[in-house]
């Protein structure tokens, strides 16, 4: 009889804590619902992008995880940060400011986006999706380009429904005992 603990893969969990903050944000970037739905995006941040990330990230720590426990310690701090910022000091930043501070998330998601080529393809498309949004809502803010906000809302979109894709995955391909929903898993 062993006395080794099996633990849960956190990994659905912090995915769909990212895909639906995602999902909420990205409707009112895309210019779907208006601003005045942002109370929503904030709670969703505190306590499921962010709090539940954060869970996600810590287990994956100890499943010896470097990837997944910097990508959802990494984005659970972004949407803390994020939540905090708008709710306390909006008003009180330059925009050009902020679309640095998208830069540097775009970056982030770029040297992770690397790592993902020895993962399942699932999780590279979430990458490619999720790089070129940040730097979209970057230019909106650096650039003064309404626009390419707009567009990096509509990306943001696709990011959150390949996110929310992986995380069913992994939940229904491990309740049935073999792939159901097929992640491109890379050749062993």
């Amino acid at each position: 009889m062993s006395n080794e603990i099996k633990l849960a893969n956190p990994a659905p969990l912090g995915l769909s804590g990212f895909a639906l903050t995602t999902w909420l944000l990205s409707l009112i970037n895309a210019g779907l619902y208006p601003p005045e739905g942002m109370g929503m995006v904030l709670v969703m941040a505190f306590a499921f992008g962010g709090t539940a990330q954060m869970i996600a990230g810590v287990m994956e720590m100890f499943k010896g995880n470097t990837f997944g426990f910097t990508a959802f310690c990494g984005y659970g701090a972004f949407w803390w940060t994020f939540a905090l910022f708008v709710a306390y000091f909006h008003g009180t930043c330059p925009g050009e400011f902020v679309g640095w501070y998208l830069v540097i998330w775009g970056v982030f998601s770029l040297y992770l986006l690397v790592a993902t080529f020895t993962k399942p393809k699932a999780l590279m498309l979430i990458f490619l999706a999720l790089v070129p949004t940040f730097f979209l809502l970057a230019a909106k803010d650096l650039f003064g380009m309404p626009e390419m906000g707009v567009l990096g809302g509509y990306l943001g979109l696709v990011t959150a429904v390949l996110a929310l894709y992986l995380a069913a995955a992994e939940v229904i391909n491990e309740s049935f005992g073999r792939e159901v929903l097929p992640i491109g898993a890379p050749k062993a």
